[in-house]
């Protein structure tokens, strides 16, 4: 059901706007964790070790699928935000268009550029086949990965945070199951959950594009509806291309650092492999929380109510740090007995790493979602010069800190080099807040004028 974000409490629309799209994420993480919990428990550390290994290349696909997502959402956020409905349809059509030819791209690149790619990152030889495996078969889902991100984002800019969460909650559970029966039943090793994955994206996807065509349909207007517009397409690129360069940086330093780490072996692989997928669940459902407050901002933008976009703000910090309290204490104090579901061997050098992983980082997670509240605001503006400095800043100096530092530190000081990058950028986020939303929000207004109306 579509939520107009501009009008109640904001605490309370923004809790139950982003619970679900919270819950969404942590389904969405399933995918990526049983696929390494059923490998490592059912083939072996090798192929836990592949997975991961696959798992940093196939980042380079979610950032440009992620850039489309914000894209379109901010956008369409916008437009439902002042009540242009012709012009909000004209840019979804417009957005799956585009959407299409960039999937279409990435998957020429994908399958003839993943092998150098694995060979650029020093896979190990006997990871080298399963990883390439896994690569293939993902490279052919792509049109599901992009789609349904697509779809996710209109939803959110409808104010709907909840048909995702079902489609998320179904396809994840049932993802699980058919893990175990390629892998365990079928003795199908990497390709099992490769194929797992591909069939369960898949159904949501479809079903998800359905739905938005359906609900699209439900919204009258007057007007014909042009299916594709180049006014709109360049609205959307501002947002989108930035998005899709920070999630891209991103996609690069993870490359570089799993180089870094693929030095040290496969147990350090492994156990990094383990650990990095339980950092992701944190950090990507609070990226997905910001994202909810970047549909909050623009729609308030829209609406012209920048006192409810610092309200938002306000709100949005005191949610993240609720829900960063638990997992940094299980993290913190049980993250040993979280990574023996990935791994047999519970006293080697892989949980070692592991646990030391994410004793180092955990404790920073209120830091990391701070920054992450402030960036979901400029983006929701399309302040995306400020937010792009702070994000990228973030990330050179935990590419090139996690560089210096393992020779010295070994893979110790790769792990070091997090939450240095995390609190650099935390405090840049803050002060481009401050300064695009104290008291008038000049800056607010202005990109308003320039990319919203």
């Amino acid at each position: 059901m579509n939520k107009d974000l501009t009008v109640g409490e904001p605490q309370k629309v923004l809790w139950q706007f982003c619970m679900p799209l919270f819950g969404s994420i942590i389904f969405q993480q399933l995918y990526n964790i049983a696929d390494s919990f059923v490998v490592g428990k059912f083939v072996g550390e090798n192929a836990l070790a592949a997975v991961g290994n696959s798992y940093e290349i196939t980042l380079i696909f979610i950032a440009f699928a992620f850039g489309c997502n914000i894209g379109c959402s901010v956008v369409v956020s916008r437009l439902f935000g002042t009540k242009i409905y012709g012009e909000m349809k004209t840019a979804v059509y417009t957005s799956l268009i585009a959407t299409g030819v960039l999937c279409a791209l990435l998957m020429v690149f994908g399958v003839f550029g993943c092998e150098k790619l694995l060979h650029m990152i020093h896979t190990p030889e006997e990871v080298f086949a399963d990883s390439m495996l896994y690569l293939d078969i993902y490279i052919w889902g792509l049109p599901f990965l992009f789609f349904y991100n697509v779809s996710t984002g209109i939803f959110s800019a409808l104010g709907d945070s909840k048909t995702p969460f079902y489609f998320l909650a179904a396809s994840s559970l049932t993802n699980v199951a058919m893990d175990v029966l390629f892998v365990k039943t079928f003795q199908m090793g990497v390709s099992g959950v490769a194929w797992a994955t591909f069939i369960c994206q898949g159904v949501s996807c479809l079903l998800a594009v359905v739905v938005v065509l359906k609900r699209l349909k439900g919204i009258s207007v007057e007007d014909r509806v042009a299916v594709f517009s180049w006014p709109l397409l360049g609205k959307i690129a501002v947002v989108a291309i930035p998005s899709i360069l920070q999630q891209s940086f991103i996609s690069v330093g993870n490359i570089v650092l799993q180089s870094v780490i693929n030095g040290f072996g496969p147990s350090v692989m492994a156990g990094y492999s383990a650990a990095i997928k339980l950092n992701n669940l944190v950090i990507t459902s609070l990226t997905t929380v910001g994202n909810g407050i970047s549909n909050f901002t623009s729609q308030n933008i829209g609406a012209e109510k920048l006192e409810r976009v610092r309200q938002g703000f306000r709100a949005g910090w005191k949610m993240v740090w609720i829900l960063c309290a638990p997992l940094v204490l299980l993290y913190f104090l049980a993250g040993r007995y979280l990574l023996y579901l990935f791994m047999e061997d519970i006293t080697g050098t892989a949980i070692d790493t592991g646990v030391l992983f994410l004793r180092i980082v955990a404790p920073f997670y209120f830091v990391v979602a701070l920054k992450l509240v402030a960036d979901g605001v400029l983006r929701g503006a399309a302040l995306m010069g400020r937010f792009m400095i702070a994000t990228f800043t973030d990330l050179v100096l935990r590419v090139i800190l996690a560089v210096a530092l393992a020779g010295p530190m070994g893979s110790t000081g790769i792990w070091c080099a997090w939450p240095v990058g995390w609190i650099i950028g935390m405090i840049l986020s803050l002060i481009f807040y401050c300064i695009s939303f104290r008291a008038g929000g000049s800056s607010a207004v202005r990109t308003s004028d320039k990319n919203g109306k």
